[in-house]
């Protein structure tokens, strides 16, 4: 996977050099100049909308770990989100920086729980949100079959994988797989507390699942309105280029870019791609590639502000927890006794590398 990754980012940072190159460096310096201050509100609408995504994200915590403040839980996210930004771990780096400090708060099977429940809703949101402006620019923009087709497939693919991650979560099946190799006694007791620990995560699923189906449209809702708010730096930034460019045209743009981003989800970084795909479609609506790239860039810049922020979101969180991590009672009447150190989780991350979203 590691070695998919890399060649996927390799040709992503080829692609962006070959725009660079085509585009020209002194085209692409008049359109950034251009743009001066237009950066701000690429900033401020990504720190937005991340915040619009916390409080989604809080509508998937158990209710101990969501009376944790808002504030704290917005650290988190934006630790987790650094994580999967700077580090190729296939978004699961991220995650596990969001258990782990997460736990600092309550039990980790909460935290683990929480943290699945809320990729699961983020990611089915993004599904959703393409699917309603797809169905909004249907009747206004006129692409090939060439374009439509890739973007509906990976579309269909993309929404297959969620439907099969939450029904394996609203079933408790998480960690079936690990349960049965255990069983078969695979692994030795390393295994079989990896099993355990599973087997309480897959619990508090069900029991979400079971007792609080309106927190899930709830974070859906929310998740919505956060990707949402990049439309409003769109607008600015095609008003900048045409006076009387309308909200519609710069709904249809992010809701296009939304839509390649689908189609490029396993490109770390977006490297290449995001700028790509913004070239392609502001040319396709009759801007000079030039805008495009800048238009990718000015994301990309929203993206890494917010992702260094998360960078020191984290080191914040890890500097005041105590030294080596309080332990965490499991708590969880299908938690084995006697499983030595298994019966305690240190809350604290550890400082190496954890990880990509």
């Amino acid at each position: 996977m590691k070695r998919i990754e890399t060649i996927l980012f390799i040709l992503g940072c080829v692609l962006f050099l070959a725009l660079m190159w085509n585009l020209g460096v002194g085209e692409l310096w008049r359109q950034w100049t251009s743009l001066g201050w237009g950066i701000v509100p690429f900033i401020v609408a990504e720190g937005v909308s991340e915040l619009i995504h916390t409080v989604a994200w809080r509508h998937c915590l158990s209710k101990n770990l969501r009376s944790v403040p808002l504030f704290y839980l917005f650290r988190v996210r934006l630790s987790g989100y650094a994580i999967n930004y700077f580090t190729p771990t296939a978004a699961m780096g991220g995650e596990l920086t969001k258990v782990s400090l997460l736990t600092a708060k309550g039990e980790m099977t909460e935290a683990a729980s929480g943290v699945l429940i809320g990729k699961v809703c983020f990611a089915g949101a993004h599904i959703l949100f393409v699917a309603l402006g797809t169905v909004v620019i249907a009747r206004t923009v006129h692409l090939s079959a060439l374009v439509w087709v890739p973007l509906l497939l990976s579309g269909l693919l993309v929404a297959s994988g969620i439907l099969i991650f939450l029904l394996l979560q609203k079933y408790g099946k998480i960690g079936g797989f690990v349960r049965r190799l255990a069983a078969k006694n695979v692994g030795g007791q390393s295994l079989k507390r990896a099993a355990a620990i599973l087997t309480s995560v897959d619990g508090e699923l069900a029991a979400f699942y079971r007792d609080r189906p309106g927190d899930v449209l709830r974070a859906l809702g929310w998740h919505l309105a956060g990707y949402s708010v990049g439309i409003v730096p769109t607008w600015i930034f095609v008003q900048s280029l045409q006076s009387d460019a309308s909200l519609s045209i710069a709904a249809t743009i992010w809701f296009l870019g939304m839509c390649f981003d689908l189609l490029t989800f396993a490109v770390p970084l977006n490297a290449g791609s995001l700028e790509g795909s913004r070239v392609l479609l502001m040319n396709f609506l009759g801007y000079p590639a030039g805008a495009g790239m800048t238009y990718g860039i000015a994301l990309r810049l929203g993206q890494m502000f917010w992702a260094a922020a998360g960078l020191g979101a984290r080191a914040t969180l890890t500097e005041s927890q105590p030294a080596g991590g309080a332990p965490r009672q499991i708590g969880s009447p299908s938690w084995p006794p006697g499983a030595g150190e298994a019966d305690t989780i240190t809350a604290g991350p550890k400082r190496a590398n954890e990880g990509n979203l």
